[in-house]
């Protein structure tokens, strides 16, 4: 099977196991650590070109799970830990993976946030080695194994 065949599968996968779980991802921390996490993977490459922020905006609006939420609640935190990462990287990094963290103890929850990574970093068809760093540090920040995903 080509590369871009088992990233679309993966993502593919990633997304039913979300939709299955949907009921249970309403609360405030599994917003906002989904749209951290968002964040995150549109600037995994240490920026956030308007062409990537758009595609995953669209992503989000369009992502059943994510529907449980208000649209301009999602689109607002999206724009606002952007803005974070695009002010200063690193710190911006810092802050979002501890909203992040902020599920941990959630494991519902906790993996769900990994599988919006997965689902937004692959929706392209390119899951890249910077998005995949950066959902394996979301999975060290949650206390999941990596591998649990395959990144």
């Amino acid at each position: 099977m080509a590369l871009w065949d088992r990233i679309k599968e993966s993502a593919s996968t990633m997304q039913t196991q979300l939709n299955a779980k949907k009921n249970d991802l309403k609360s405030g921390g599994f917003r906002d650590a989904s749209m951290a996490m968002c964040a995150l993977v549109a600037a995994a490459d240490g920026s956030i070109d308007a062409a990537e922020r758009q595609r995953v905006a669209s992503l989000i609006a369009n992502n059943e799970v994510l529907q449980n939420f208000p649209a301009d609640d999602l689109q607002r935190l999206f724009n606002d830990y952007c803005q974070k990462l695009t002010t200063d990287f690193d710190f911006g990094k810092v802050s979002l993976m501890q909203t992040i963290g902020k599920v941990q103890k959630k494991p519902t929850e906790a993996r769900a946030v990994i599988q919006i990574g997965i689902v937004i970093g692959g929706a392209d068809g390119n899951f890249d080695q910077s998005e995949r760093a950066i959902v394996r540090e979301a999975c060290f920040a949650l206390g999941i194994e990596p591998r649990e995903f395959d990144v």
